[in-house]
């Protein structure tokens, strides 16, 4: 069965009785969830519950190793992950034989998150544990829960392999949510090509965090990069840093009155303190109402790149990373990141949205009378300034494991009232209490929108969510388009079991568990008798009369990358101390780690002294430059085969197999305050290679050679059209711009003709290049319109330019691509 309704609907409560149910009657249940900080806040309330016979523990990375045989031999409840499944319960079965042999129930939560090749992977790994349940007998249940799931019953029939029933009627009371679409305001900076720059999504962030906790208003702001969550939170501490120095000297600390004062000195001292605070009130006004003509510096800020130039914790491909495994290479010529640091002005008048939460707040009872009343206690001392930035803190994978948990119940507790996090928080987590959420960047899909945006208002309270436009095409159509957004279903989830670079090495796993045999067959997928010949030819199995066997030495389900890390984390480490400081995955290294980039960690930040990826490390030092770094790669493509072909007004529409190389070569250095360029330097890391596929369209001669005799740049044109429809590309396939990649020439090798090629970034394919050639027209036609619909002349971040672009956004000609664009399209 699978539960579909709202966030904060009760599905927990609806899996979580007939599953404590069964434990008490002597079964055992197994709960999955995308996330170890789900699974760490789902213990928490099994435990205060306090029922004795519930004896439930998690079993992930983070379980300490003594306490693992404990588990194994004696929890009744057992929450883990689909990592642990696949490389330590499923191979060892054998360990876990008595909790499967009483097995009643599988809990599967925020299933939504199992999409993209991640999900085809998890799927891949719950026909195994079908097996091994068999193989002891038991036949349990399979219950699902998700809040954003498109057409349930049958993504979770796709993800599980299974009939299902599925329950779609929410009932439970809900708070209104007032959504905002927040567009920052351009800048006086120009960038590359003399572009505009627009204020960055997470410099605004900064701001409206910083405010909102001021105004006492709980908030969560979602990043999309760890570096972004990061600079979110070191700039919104600046700014109540800057607060508290300033009402420090203004209002300064007075003495606690004692029992020997006299009533009239104790009535003066409440008058002080009551002029004080409407003096507060009236210099917190003055700062906000100034503050749009001081620059807002930011500290580097970089979201989620399409080439994972900075990995993105994201919902889509692979939701809620765990620590040390974010997201690998995903392949792409035009990644998006913000430019970052740029000043400019602030507009808005968030101070109102945050002082009607405030008001909102204390109507219910929440928070004292006054939006400030936290800090100014009715009582004779004044509060201690300095602590006013540590209310704001960032949260992000990578951390380990305690200081996490450290963080979540901080927020729980409201010791923290700010906290910039990736969307490790956005699956489930209990962090009830919220008022507002702020969105730095479109998340990818409407589902993690929505998940996102149900974080705040739980328990039936009214809430504020704000999505907050970066510079990027798509983010740009959506808050210029809202009814693309409104009123609409939430994405299809897009998985592909049958990806043979998926299920072949599933099956590897699978035979080195249990044999396989023919009656195994159905349950992997139609495909499965195909992929097993060729892995019986290429040596990695051996048939034989009983079935298929796994004998090698090593281990199989080393063959499966199924978080496409890509290899193990690169540990990241202080050079001069041996502190271990966190990991991140080693494609992503290439891009956030090499020698000479700015690495940033809990408010700190470190120069990379050295990158050696043989020995998984990178060596880093405490530094405080001016300046932040963004990585440049360089992507060769070659056709090998195609599958699909149609015509597309004079020219054709194409789906199939390429070949993907890209290397990192450079990083650009940007000064701070200004955005100004200080330098591109070289770097010399190996190349790296993807077999995928890919949607790509050509024209013939004769169609372009018009735009040519209008002295457009052909090349500048398809450049331009391919990082909009990289842009673009996620409101038509479930996925986001880490997902994809693009190439575009004016004359490619294979084709002979002007082509344009985006690419899913996952080895095999993940289905997202195939949705967009199945609705070609559709969004190449948004492609066209982002484009148009920008205020700026020349073309810059927020239609056609990429920051990390690996050919430094030259050539780009914004009008050629507008009129290639109409000479590819069918007339409407």
């Amino acid at each position: 069965m699978i539960i579909s309704t709202g966030t904060a609907s009760g599905k927990s409560l609806a899996y979580l009785t007939p599953a404590v149910a069964a434990c008490l009657d002597g079964g055992t249940v197994l709960y999955l969830t995308p996330t170890k900080a789900l699974a760490a806040d789902q213990l928490r309330g099994l435990r205060e519950l306090r029922v004795t016979q519930l004896r439930a523990a998690c079993f992930d990375g983070d379980t300490p190793f003594e306490e693992r045989t404990w588990v194994r031999q004696h929890a009744n409840y057992v929450l883990t992950n689909p990592d642990m499944l696949h490389r330590s319960i499923l191979p060892r079965h054998a360990q876990w034989s008595t909790f499967f042999r009483r097995l009643r129930m599988i809990v599967i939560d925020e299933c939504h998150g199992y999409r993209g090749v991640f999900g085809s992977h998890v799927a891949q790994i719950l026909r195994r544990l079908r097996r091994v349940c068999a193989r002891y007998n038991s036949s349990p249940t399979f219950l699902l829960a998700s809040a954003t799931a498109s057409e349930p019953g049958a993504f979770a029939m796709r993800l599980t392999g299974l009939e299902m029933h599925e329950v779609t009627v929410d009932a439970s009371p809900k708070g209104a949510t007032t959504i905002a679409l927040w567009e920052p305001p351009l800048t006086e900076l120009r960038g590359e090509g003399g572009a505009p720059v627009r204020r960055t999504a997470t410099a605004e962030a900064a701001d409206l965090l910083a405010d909102l906790v001021l105004a006492d208003v709980r908030t969560l702001a979602f990043v999309r990069s760890r570096r972004g969550a990061e600079t979110v939170a070191l700039t919104a501490r600046a700014k109540l840093a800057d607060v508290a120095f300033s009402l420090s000297n203004h209002f300064p600390r007075t003495p606690h009155s004692d029992a020997t004062a006299t009533p009239e000195q104790t009535a003066d001292h409440h008058a002080s303190a009551s002029e004080q605070r409407a003096g507060i009130a009236d210099h917190l006004d003055t700062r906000s109402s100034a503050r749009a003509d001081e620059p807002s510096a930011e500290a580097g800020n970089q979201p989620g790149a399409e080439s994972g130039n900075e990995p993105s914790e994201k919902a889509g491909n692979q939701p809620g990373v765990e620590a040390g495994n974010e997201p690998g290479e995903k392949g792409s010529n035009e990644p998006s990141a913000e430019s970052g640091n740029e000043p400019g002005e602030k507009g808005g008048d968030e101070r109102t949205a945050a002082d009607e939460l405030g008001k909102e707040s204390r109507e219910r009872g929440a928070v004292p009378d006054s939006s400030l009343s936290w800090a100014l206690p009715d009582m004779p001392d004044q509060p201690d300034w300095s602590e006013l930035p540590n209310k704001i803190a960032a949260y992000r994978a990578g951390y380990l494991a305690e200081d996490r948990r450290l963080l979540e119940k901080a927020l729980r507790a409201g010791t923290l009232m700010g906290l910039a996090s990736t969307n490790a928080l956005e699956l489930g987590v209990d962090v009830s209490g919220l008022d507002a959420v702020l969105i730095a960047g479109w998340p990818g899909t409407r589902a993690s929108l929505w998940q996102q945006a149900g974080r705040a208002g739980r328990d039936g309270r009214d809430a504020l969510a704000v999505l907050i436009a970066r510079d990027d095409p798509l983010d740009t159509y959506l808050v210029h388009h809202p009814q693309a957004l409104f009123g609409r279903p939430v994405e299809a989830i897009v998985l592909d079991p049958d990806n043979p670079y998926v299920l072949g090495p599933h099956l590897c796993a699978a035979a080195a568990e249990i044999p396989l045999t023919d009656d195994d067959l159905p349950v992997f997928g139609d495909t499965t008798a195909a992929v097993l010949d060729d892995l019986v030819a290429k040596g990695m199995l051996r048939r034989r009369p009983a079935g298929w066997f796994w004998t090698r030495r090593e281990r199989a389900t080393d063959l499966a990358d199924i978080r496409g890390g890509g290899g193990a984390p690169i540990q990241v480490v202080e050079s001069s101390t041996g502190r271990l400081l966190g990991s991140v995955d080693e494609p992503s290294a290439h891009t956030t780690v090499h020698t000479g980039a700015v690495y940033l960690h809990q408010g700190e930040t470190f120069l990379v002294e050295l990158l050696d990826l043989e020995a998984g490390v990178a060596l880093v030092s405490s530094a405080t430059p001016d300046f932040t770094t963004f990585a440049r790669d360089i992507t060769d493509i070659s056709i090998l085969a195609t599958q699909r072909s149609q015509p597309l007004g004079p020219g054709t529409l194409h789906f199939g197999e390429v070949e993907v190389t890209r290397q990192v070569v450079s990083y650009l250095k940007r000064r701070l305050q200004s955005g100004e360029m200080l330098g591109d330097e070289p770097l010399d890391l190996p190349p790296r290679t993807l077999r995928t596929r890919a949607v790509w369209w050509t024209l013939p001669a004769s169609a372009v050679a018009p735009l040519a005799e209008a002295g457009i740049d052909l090349g500048g044109a398809a450049h331009a059209a391919e990082h909009a429809s990289i842009g673009l590309l996620p409101l038509f396939a479930t996925c986001d711009r880490w997902d994809i990649g693009g190439v575009s020439t004016e004359l490619h090798a294979d084709t002979g003709l002007l082509t344009v090629f985006v690419y899913d970034g996952h080895e095999g394919g993940a289905g997202f290049a195939e949705r967009g050639h199945a609705r070609a027209v559709d969004w190449l036609t948004a492609t066209r319109e982002a484009i148009v619909s920008c205020e700026c002349e020349r073309g810059c971040p927020s239609c056609i330019q990429s920051p990390k672009c690996g050919n430094g956004n030259e050539p780009l000609d914004k009008r050629g691509a507008v009129r290639l664009l109409d000479t590819l399209l069918p007339p409407q």
